[in-house]
């Protein structure tokens, strides 16, 4: 093989290796998201598990945030507005982040 196409095959493998990472930490993202959610709504235990999985759940309905971000602040009312709701979505996403580095 050239060394053109081990850089090649470097860079797809580095591609997918980050593309992976970063649907793992957005995954954990939300599920952080709903844990949050859910303590303002007042669930507890396998009742906010269970609603952190339908908040990662939402995220396949479309690109992008907005799906959750809906979701979240639908069920939330006037407990939470979308600002904060974004705040805190970057905020554990960052998180997110370093959790799966110390895992790794």
């Amino acid at each position: 093989m050239s060394s053109f196409d081990d850089r090649s095959d470097a860079f797809e493998n580095k591609f997918a290796h980050d593309a992976q990472m970063q649907f793992k930490a957005e995954a954990r993202r939300n599920k952080l998201l709903g844990l949050w959610a859910a303590g303002l709504m007042g669930i507890q235990g396998d009742d906010a598990e269970s609603y952190a999985k339908d908040v990662i759940k939402s995220d396949f309905e479309e690109a992008g945030d907005d799906d959750v971000v809906r979701k979240v602040a639908a069920d939330l009312g006037d407990k939470a507005s979308e600002d904060d709701i974004r705040g805190k979505m970057k905020s554990f996403l960052a998180e997110a982040k370093s959790q799966l580095m110390d895992e790794a």
